[in-house]
């Protein structure tokens, strides 16, 4: 008999996760950041959204840039 690995499941539901794209959004307070395509995991079923660490840190320097240029609005794209 094969050993099938079972999908990841959600710790809050229990539904399927899946990898994806989201968009982030922080509200810095002086400003607002709008990042596009951010790979993440997703729950299929209760639409949780968890990104790796690597990802996190793109999106904290993109973040710190932006306060760093005193940004109102900055809405990029996060390539994979």
């Amino acid at each position: 008999m094969k050993n099938q690995k079972k999908p990841p499941k959600c710790p809050l539901c229990s539904g399927t996760l899946e990898k994806g794209k989201t968009t982030f959004t922080v509200d810095f307070g002086s400003g607002v950041v709008v990042i596009r395509n951010v790979s993440a995991t997703i729950c299929s079923q209760c639409g949780m959204e968890w990104i790796d660490d690597d990802v996190s840190g793109k999106v904290e320097k993109i973040v710190k840039d932006a306060k760093n240029k005193h940004s109102v609005v900055e809405v990029l794209s996060l390539s994979a």
